[in-house]
């Protein structure tokens, strides 16, 4: 029986030997082989090389644009620092004056509390803000986060000018007030 088997195993070994051998043969006849049977390789490249080119594809049209000429060059830059600042009535906060106390607070946070002196030496204004300090105001004095200029001092109330800004760009004047509290 193993005899058998051998011989089995012998003749599957041949078998597929020959169909191996038949495989290449038919390839090589096909392309050539790597053994010198260069000529088919060479007909089929000059073969390749002679078929026409396929079209090519046409070139897009270019879209022609309407041009325009920019005419502007000697008016004002709207977005230059010099622009925005500008203003007919030449109003508008000094940067470089020194900053007082009560500007630091909002004006509607300020309460007037009395006075001191009288109309000879001039009226006094006594202002108490939110950190509860009292402070003595005169005309020229500023209070308010608008830059509030006091224009007057009376028993009653003080009147100022704020500056606000017009939303285009420059100031305008506001009158404010602060009446004298009673509590």
């Amino acid at each position: 029986m193993s005899a058998m088997k051998s011989a089995l195993r012998a003749l599957a070994l041949l078998g597929l030997a020959a169909v191996a051998a038949g495989c290449t043969r038919s390839v090589n006849s096909t392309y050539g082989s790597d053994y010198g049977d260069g000529p088919n390789l060479e007909r089929w490249v000059k073969d390749v090389r002679a078929r026409p080119a396929p079209p090519l594809d046409p070139l897009p049209v270019m879209q022609q644009f309407e041009t325009f000429e920019y005419a502007a060059q000697n008016l004002r830059d709207p977005f230059s620092d010099a622009f925005a600042n500008e203003d007919s009535s030449g109003l508008r906060p000094d940067p470089n004056r020194r900053k007082e106390t009560l500007e630091q607070f909002p004006l509607d946070s300020l309460k007037m509390v009395g006075t001191i002196g009288g109309e000879a030496a001039g009226v006094v204004g006594l202002v108490m803000a939110p950190d509860k300090v009292t402070y003595r105001i005169r005309p020229g004095s500023y209070m308010g986060q608008s830059d509030g200029r006091v224009t007057s001092v009376s028993e009653d109330h003080i009147e100022l000018v704020e500056l606000v800004p017009d939303g285009a760009g420059g100031w305008l004047e506001r009158p404010a007030s602060i009446a004298l509290d009673d509590k």
